[in-house]
């Protein structure tokens, strides 16, 4: 399991996404800050992340053209994107935004405490997500240990079954194995 929960900050100005960290600042999260589209898709690529925060409109390769991306991919898809833009409150851009697959829409400026406390339930619910994996996979390995040991089990009884002068040390040998789960 990951240690921290990242959050991906996208924006071709540097200026914003320093601002982003420092809204940021103090959360139980890792920011990753790039400056491009194509420098997202590059990171999302080598890590995971609980949440990205993408600037709609950038040069290249802009953000709505990013996140068709990051939808398309199978590891990305339920990566849950927020937009960020200066761009005016035009209803279009946003209504652009959840057709691409954002969760939400925010015009700056916007209140920076309403942008964490968003990010703090992304961060939340991935940790969540990631304790409940973790647990999966003890259950997982549980079962087949039980499932090694009532093969054991079994095999002893078969054993004992068939009789035999030896029928008697196999199976306890077998238990034994059972016991110390070898």
């Amino acid at each position: 399991m990951a240690d921290r929960a990242k959050a991906l900050l996208v924006d071709d100005r540097r200026d914003n996404l320093l601002a982003l960290e420092a809204i940021l600042q103090g959360l139980p999260v890792q920011a990753v800050a790039v400056e491009s589209g194509e420098a997202a898709l590059k990171q999302l690529l080598v890590d995971d992340f609980a949440v990205i925060l993408l600037d709609a409109q950038m040069p290249n390769m802009d953000g709505f053209e990013t996140a068709s991306h990051i939808k398309r991919r199978e590891r990305t898809r339920h990566v849950p994107i927020l937009f960020l833009t200066a761009a005016d409150r035009d209803a279009q851009l946003a209504l652009r935004g959840y057709a691409v697959g954002a969760v939400d829409y925010l015009t700056k400026p916007f209140d920076p405490w309403v942008l964490r406390a968003k990010v703090s339930i992304f961060v939340e619910l991935w940790t969540k997500t990631q304790q409940l994996k973790a647990q999966a996979e003890t259950v997982r390995e549980r079962e087949a240990q039980w499932q090694r040991l009532t093969d054991l089990v079994d095999e002893a009884a078969r054993k004992l079954r068939a009789g035999g002068d030896a029928a008697p040390a196999e199976a306890l040998e077998l238990l034994e194995k059972a016991r110390w789960g070898t």
